[in-house]
């Protein structure tokens, strides 16, 4: 197949040629000979054609006005979208409104073999079948049929729902080989990867393939993937979709959000813009002189190893089907906030412990293969015991709002710590020593928090209010206080 051109009439013009030299009507293509479509025919089909391309596995599905259904014939047509209208309403406006969820269809009207042939392109269903006023459609054989008709079909797309993840989705589509080169920084590809770069584009490009990074689509031409853009674009505003997918980093003045120092947005994807992010983070930070177990230096305000680990916890970890929001780096005069959307898929609490799981897999295996991250759930341990070597407060993580938030404190001293920092520092201080296999004890947690051996009973106050609030729990309940080992609840 030859690359399509640049032209954008010369797409649609090679999806028909493409798509003539099927051998017969699919579930996924529908050719009209005829003129006359009621709008609300266009909308069944909208909804049919849409799910029946996600049986198929395909990214878009067609119907087509002016070929003949057997012999895909070119007899041209009088339809012309743009002049159709329900009512007093533009077709294309009624059909958006009455679709659920709405879909980003398109009509092309184009001369093929010198007739006027019109194409409706239709993106599949992603998260849940596509309806029409309020009913779902299925395409059986060349018959557009109600998806509650047929039972088996509607349990096979919500399969197919479970099981095709955001990155296998389209980013962008209709590309030639320039124009993917030119939206994808796939020279960071080859450098984070330490592979050579290959010269040619077709070699690039079909290195990229081999990763799931773009793909061939039906016209002979190319699609980026949601995995190539998110982890490659060198601007995430050229992909309609992931502009808000873009980490952002604000400063503020002081502990609230009323005045903004400084606010950035690290528009390049996330395997080729970590680097210039995390040093545009640091760049931003104070720094502070650290006293604890023999360490005494100037240091950033955050160890750098906690702010990396959170940091693409919070990329690898995001509910990409949650619109308008991305990840968010908030830096407060007494605290980083690093926030996500979408609830975890384990308890806060269970972070530490837990084997990693993750929604996003093909990004997350990409960005280790990077060097980026880790997949073996180490991150929350190394976390909190960067802040206990820093002597900082344990690190918060919380579900504000169906986002997921991690927090790290500014040095405190322990005078100044409430109840609630001293048990959760307690409980991760228990769980990270359960992961090394090695119970917490009093002289464990006072050489935590840096308290000296003659103020032992604080040690035992604090542990006391953690069994108390159930997060602790003693290791063996018959052992004397003095050589007291205990574990986290869940142990």
């Amino acid at each position: 197949m030859t690359y399509p051109s640049t032209k954008p009439e010369d797409y649609p013009i090679g999806l028909v040629q493409e798509l003539r030299k099927l051998p017969n009507e699919t579930e996924w293509v529908e050719f009209k000979q005829g003129d006359a479509t009621s709008p609300d025919d266009i909308g069944e089909y909208l909804s049919a054609l849409s799910n029946a391309a996600a049986l198929a596995g395909k990214a878009y599905a067609y119907l087509i006005w002016g070929l003949v259904d057997g012999t895909h014939e070119v007899v041209g047509t009088r339809f012309t979208p743009q002049g159709t209208k329900k009512g007093n309403e533009d077709l294309e406006n009624w059909l958006v409104r009455l679709l659920s969820p709405r879909l980003h269809f398109r009509f092309y009207e184009v001369q093929v073999d010198g007739r006027a042939v019109v194409v409706l392109e239709i993106p599949r269903a992603t998260t849940k079948p596509t309806q029409f006023q309020g009913t779902e459609y299925i395409r059986v054989g060349s018959y557009r049929q109600k998806l509650k008709e047929h039972p088996q079909l509607e349990r096979e797309l919500w399969r197919i729902f479970d099981d095709t993840p955001f990155e296998r989705l389209l980013a962008a589509s209709h590309l030639d080989a320039a124009q993917v080169l030119s939206l994808l920084d796939h020279p960071s590809y080859f450098d984070l990867l330490s592979l050579p770069q290959p010269e040619g584009r077709e070699q690039i490009l079909s290195a990229l393939q081999e990763d799931g990074l773009v793909g061939r689509n039906d016209a002979g031409g190319w699609d980026i993937t949601n995995l190539g853009a998110v982890l490659f674009a060198k601007n995430l505003e050229s992909f309609r979709g992931l502009a808000r997918k873009a980490v952002r980093v604000i400063q503020y003045q002081s502990t609230g959000r009323l005045v903004t120092i400084r606010e950035h947005v690290e528009r390049k994807g996330y395997a080729a813009g970590f680097t210039s992010l995390i040093s545009f983070i640091h760049a931003l930070l104070p720094r502070n002189e650290v006293i604890g177990q023999a360490l005494r230096k100037d240091v950033p305000m955050y160890p750098d190893l906690a702010i990396r680990e959170l940091v693409v916890n919070a990329l690898i970890h995001q509910d990409f089907s949650v619109t308008g929001s991305g990840p968010m780096v908030e830096l407060f005069s007494d605290r980083m906030e690093i926030t996500n959307p979408g609830f975890p898929l384990v308890k806060t609490e269970r972070f530490l412990d837990t084997p990693p799981r993750s929604r996003n897999e093909a990004l997350a295996s990409l960005l280790r293969r990077a060097g980026i991250c880790e997949e073996r759930g180490s991150g929350v341990d190394k976390v909190v015991f960067q802040t206990e070597l820093y002597q900082l407060p344990a690190p918060l993580f919380e579900t504000p709002e169906g986002s997921t938030r991690a927090v790290l404190f500014a040095h405190r001293a322990f005078q100044a710590m409430d109840r609630a920092d001293r048990v959760r520092a307690c409980y991760l201080h228990a769980c990270l020593r359960h992961v090394e296999r090695n119970p917490m004890t009093n002289a464990s947690l006072r050489e935590r928090f840096g308290i000296e051996e003659h103020n032992a009973a604080i040690a035992s106050r604090i542990i006391r209010d953690a069994i108390a609030d159930g997060l602790v729990k003693p290791y063996d309940p018959e052992q004397g206080k003095k050589y007291a080992k205990y574990l986290p609840v869940w142990a």
